[in-house]
């Protein structure tokens, strides 16, 4: 117990940090690359809540095949770099709606914070303990349960590349 909460604090503001700098970055590239160290500082805090899976599948999916496929893309556009000087600052309609947004996410979980402080439960995210049995388990419901909505985003990722594709050649 002495070294997980130093270890989870490491974890916690790797995350946070990268996950702010992805939003700073002025070259495409750069962000991406942060959003790699974001989601590897995330598969090590499912390490620590002893979620192995979860940790692997986040490298493998997230970092893995999905930023892979952001970076390509990005590549294939040819994005440059933002203009250097001050940033355009957004008009009143987008900020109130970010912060209502913004308001709304943190409701929620104080909400969800409170509800389970109240009831005494380990938190579960709604999903029980005993549900999550094995890997076969969870692929069985993955391509039996939800196999049409996995299909549909593999679908949507296929479009969003033939999109860039199709972007990139009018460039060209």
């Amino acid at each position: 117990m002495g070294l997980e909460l130093p270890v989870f604090y490491v974890f916690a503001a790797v995350a946070v940090a990268a996950s702010a700098l992805v939003i700073g970055q002025r070259s495409p590239i750069y962000s991406v690359m942060l959003l790699i160290v974001s989601f590897a500082a995330l598969a090590g805090l499912y390490i620590l809540l002893d979620a192995p899976f979860v940790a692997v599948i986040q490298i493998i999916i997230y970092a893995g095949a999905i930023l892979v496929l952001f970076l390509f893309v990005v590549m294939l556009l040819n994005a440059p770099k933002e203009a250097s000087g001050p940033r355009p600052r957004l008009a009143p309609g987008p900020r109130r709606a970010g912060v209502v947004l913004a308001a709304v996410f943190a409701g929620e979980l104080v909400w969800a914070v409170w509800r389970t402080a109240m009831a005494h439960e380990p938190v579960t995210a709604g999903v029980p303990a005993r549900a999550v049995e094995s890997v076969h388990r969870i692929g069985q419901v993955l391509y039996t349960d939800y196999a049409f909505p996995f299909e549909v985003t593999s679908l949507l990722i296929i479009v969003a590349m033939v999109g860039a594709v199709v972007l990139a050649k009018r460039h060209v």
